[in-house]
């Protein structure tokens, strides 16, 4: 049966990255399938409404971020009571939303995605300033340390942690001591390395109907 996850990708039209390594595979379904479920293989999606283009992207971004409906829109309608002083609200946006604690264990590469990010910090699995942390929607500022519990460093989830760190770099945002398991928020995210997979204007559009 195929996983909804893979479904929301399919339905989506982009990868989204929702089951990590697997979607780095030829076994991702958006490679063996990349049509929505229940279409014909080569037929193409139809043309949609203003409406319905401004829900995909949004729908894009949601599950991006692996958040639910209430937690996306909090996100956004906080942006949005600020957009008359942002000057970027896009950038406002992202930058909210890549500094939650379970996107950016996701981005150290301690998760192989944001859904296992979720799941390891709420099982104490992390510091931030010297205390545990259990919860993903946590904000993280400039000047925050982020540190593996030292109890966790040799669970199974964990024991190649150093070895898959060797060639990989997070955000310029981030400053990682792979060797120690410890990183610091030295900056804020941008839209250009955050690469978001929608269209995040037309977003406030949907949120402003």
């Amino acid at each position: 049966m195929q996983n909804n996850k893979c479904k929301i990708c399919r339905r989506l039209g982009t990868k989204l990255f929702l089951k990590g390594d697997r979607c780095m595979t030829p076994k991702c379904a958006m490679i063996k399938k990349p049509y929505a479920p229940g279409e014909p293989s080569k037929k193409r999606r139809s043309n949609m409404s203003e409406y319905g283009k401004e829900l995909a992207e949004k729908q894009k971004l949601k599950n991006w971020y692996n958040l639910s409906e209430k937690q996306f829109s909090n996100y956004v309608k906080a942006v949005l009571a600020e957009k008359a002083k942002a000057k970027n609200p896009v950038l406002l946006l992202i930058q909210k939303l890549e500094s939650r604690f379970d996107n950016v264990i996701f981005r150290l590469g301690w998760a192989a995605s944001r859904p296992k990010a979720r799941q390891l910090i709420s099982h104490y699995h992390f510091y931030v300033n010297g205390k545990r942390v259990n919860i993903p929607s946590y904000r993280l500022t400039k000047g925050d340390k982020i540190s593996l519990n030292p109890g966790s460093q040799k669970k199974p989830v964990f024991e190649n942690l150093a070895k898959d760190l060797k060639k990989y770099e997070p955000p310029v945002w981030i400053k990682l001591d792979k060797e120690k398991l410890e990183a610091e928020i030295i900056g804020s995210a941008s839209t250009e390395e955050a690469l978001p997979p929608a269209e995040v204007s037309t977003i406030f559009e949907y949120y402003s109907r």
